[in-house]
């Protein structure tokens, strides 16, 4: 049964933080003949997303109706300071952490999963820049800047932008195999980082 792997959007999102694990996903389910995952987007509302530096996408969903998410990634970029005060979205994460198996943050999307309260006692990671906020939003997590990204098992945190690909691969290892990985990455010619 395909998992289904759902995306964040908002305004002011940062396009490679979306967009590179969509990437990865849409390889990874295209090299196993449709059948591993089904990749689509959410955003809060409908209607067209403004993403960083005025890329226009539409979400395939919204809150409301997206279907339940076996991996669910939040990415970051500006647009993540105003969601920071919507507890509605707050609570949308912390509903859909219960069922979902993989939880994972690329970029500053880990300062939502803080003022959620899903970091606690966890290894996390955030965009260079703001290792300092992530550290005032989840004072219980351990914050650590020196890795790639970081996985917890359910809970899993990337660094700024581009490292959101590294983690999508680390996930496509993890729920199809090593091999699987290698070859996304082949397809993409990408070379992997952890």
């Amino acid at each position: 049964m395909r998992k289904n792997i759902a995306l964040l959007l908002f305004d002011n999102v940062e396009v490679l933080d979306f967009a590179g694990p969509f990437e990865v996903f849409s390889v990874a389910d295209s090299l196993h003949d449709h059948t591993a995952f089904n990749v689509c987007t959410v955003a809060l509302n409908r209607g067209t997303v403004r993403a960083v530096n005025g890329l226009k996408v539409l979400a395939d969903y919204t809150l409301e109706d997206c279907p339940a998410p076996d991996v669910l990634l939040i990415p970051g970029g500006n647009g993540t300071r105003p969601l920071l005060n919507q507890p509605a979205l707050l609570e949308w994460l912390r509903i859909k952490s219960r069922t979902a198996e993989i939880v994972a943050s690329i970029c500053t999307g880990s300062l939502l999963l803080a003022k959620a309260g899903l970091l606690d006692g966890l290894h996390a990671t955030t965009h260079h820049q703001s290792i300092d906020l992530l550290r005032q939003l989840a004072p219980a997590a351990i914050v650590d800047p020196s890795q790639r990204f970081h996985d917890n098992g359910k809970f899993c945190t990337a660094a700024g932008i581009s490292a959101g690909i590294d983690l999508s691969l680390h996930l496509v290892a993890r729920l199809l195999g090593p091999e699987a990985a290698d070859a996304t990455a082949s397809h993409m010619e990408y070379e992997r980082r952890s």
